[in-house]
């Protein structure tokens, strides 16, 4: 049907498009976050999990927070991974959603990444790029993704996208994928990721459709009562955790997106063991995805509001539960489809506005090579679609607290003091990549930090990523980033650059932290 095109094209596109692996902007170089780093304690919102209550979504200490994020795929194809990690490293990607205002990863898989056969492809390890990726499979991956992410303010909701790398489908079971399989994956997911709250949550299945059906009581096919059965058991492991749990195609002889239909879950709730944490998930495309009736309403973009209403819309109205739209998206070609995306963006209503009393949402995608919508990212895997990220201008949020830099220090008498420490990467005689990384050395957390070094040859620095600098003849001079300058107690943040010609012998280097 008419949502297969936009995975087809995730394998292709990783054989097409690694010609282009020798793309060194804004690559990263450093070691991740820290996983399992214990929660930075802030006043901004999104620290800790999340909760639920009535419409709105509420962090540990019951302040509302807002998913304003995107979707990366690849994890459920056949490259077992991400996709663009054959062109840059994952650090600058995820730095690059970060400083562009996406808060939240969704991060689609298949369940044949926990298998012990599976290995992930196509990551271009060249000029120190994905280093410590190298020799991992793909759960050790998504670690490395996960705990970066929080390093730098992200969540990640993790998506069981397919039961496999070659489909999607339509229940949540297949011959040879059971649902005993589905729901001893999601444990698994949920357990080892139990106390990393950068983890906020699991969308059970991608897209339910037809047979699949709502409160009709058949155990084979009611996809809420599977939603029962996974979530109780993702819950009974990690009780933190927020479900998510899409719609269906059909429900009363009423058919939309897939995924996308709602409609039941109003008389049909979703009832877990643990209270609070169900977030329902509506899909909505436009015309480049498929055509729908609604589209060629003669009052057409004015009627929109009424139709998500009656899909999913009404639980947000109606203060029954939080609504995120997991994914939407368009090639924006068409008039209609921008008009579309226009009228959806305000349906959702301006964080400046509404603030976080408003839907959530994750932009389908991330990567330009989805078949039907493209991305916000060109075809280089580098430059924005600003275009079409600016249509997201206005619904966009805050970021979130770190979850990879440690508890910090503080009281009376504690001291801020660093160390950094300088790696050649790669060194091609006319140019080289370097790493630094700076630790925390002190008794409380960095809230900044400098860098300086005076280099004995003739090199200059050409780029530099995560850092900011200045160079005055042999003397270098690097400022963190705003979002690596907090540094907890024990942890440390790394920058890397490009400069030339070869890097020759490393400089002796002094750091200074407030």
């Amino acid at each position: 049907m008419f949502r297969s095109l936009r995975r087809a094209l995730g394998v292709v596109a990783a054989v097409l498009v690694l010609p282009l692996a020798g793309v060194h902007t804004a690559q990263a170089v450093g070691p991740a976050g820290v996983a399992g780093a214990k929660e930075v304690a802030a006043d901004a919102p999104g620290a800790g999990y999340w909760h639920t209550s009535g419409r709105q979504i509420l962090d540990a200490s019951g302040q509302p927070v807002r998913i304003a994020g995107i979707n990366w795929f690849g994890f459920e194809t056949a490259n077992y991974v991400v996709h663009g990690l054959w062109s840059r490293d994952y650090k600058s990607m995820i730095d690059q959603m970060k400083s562009l205002g996406y808060n939240t990863i969704r991060l689609p898989y298949s369940d044949d990444i926990f298998k012990s056969g599976t290995v992930p492809n196509s990551i271009d390890f060249s000029s120190g790029k994905n280093a410590d990726l190298q020799g991992l499979s793909s759960l050790q991956i998504m670690d490395k993704l996960v705990a970066y992410a929080g390093q730098d303010g992200l969540k990640v909701i993790l998506d069981r996208h397919r039961p496999d790398a070659s489909a999607q489908s339509a229940l949540w079971y297949t011959s040879s994928v059971p649902e005993s399989t589905w729901i001893a994956n999601l444990r698994s997911l949920a357990t080892r990721y139990a106390g990393q709250s950068t983890v906020i949550g699991i969308d059970l299945h991608n897209e339910p459709h037809d047979p699949a059906c709502w409160g009709c009581g058949d155990i084979a096919t009611d996809w809420r009562l599977a939603a029962e059965r996974a979530g109780n058991a993702v819950l009974s492991v990690n009780p933190d955790l927020l479900i998510f749990v899409e719609g269906v195609q059909t429900y009363a002889g009423v058919s939309g997106w897939w995924g996308g239909n709602l409609m039941g879950a109003g008389q049909y709730p979703v009832e877990l063991n643990v209270p609070n944490r169900v977030v329902y998930s509506a899909h909505d495309y436009a015309t480049s995805v498929a055509q729908q009736p609604w589209f060629s309403d003669p009052t057409f973009p004015a009627n929109m509001p009424g139709v998500w209403d009656k899909y999913w819309g009404y639980l947000f109205r109606q203060n029954i539960a939080p609504v995120w739209v997991g994914e939407f998206g368009t090639t924006l070609a068409s008039t209609v489809d921008q008009k579309w995306l226009a009228a959806l963006v305000s349906y959702l209503r301006p964080t400046s506005t509404y603030g976080a009393d408003s839907f959530s949402w994750t932009f389908w995608s991330w990567n330009p090579n989805s078949g039907d919508t493209g991305g916000i990212l060109k075809d280089d895997w580098v430059t924005v679609d600003t275009v079409k990220d600016g249509y997201l201008a206005s619904i966009k949020a805050a970021g979130f607290p770190s979850t990879g830099t440690g508890t910090g220090g503080g009281g009376g008498g504690s001291t801020a003091t660093c160390a950094a420490t300088y790696t050649v990467t790669s060194d091609w005689g006319t140019g080289f990549n370097a790493a630094v990384t700076v630790a925390n050395t002190g008794t409380s957390a960095l809230k900044s930090w400098q860098v300086k070094w005076t280099w004995t040859g003739a090199q200059q620095v050409a780029n530099m990523w995560n850092a900011t600098y200045t160079q005055t003849g042999t003397s270098v001079t690097a400022v963190n980033a705003d979002h690596n300058g907090t540094v907890g107690v024990g942890s440390s943040a790394s920058f890397g650059f490009g400069g030339a010609p070869g890097g020759g012998s490393a400089p002796s280097l002094s750091c200074t932290a407030t």
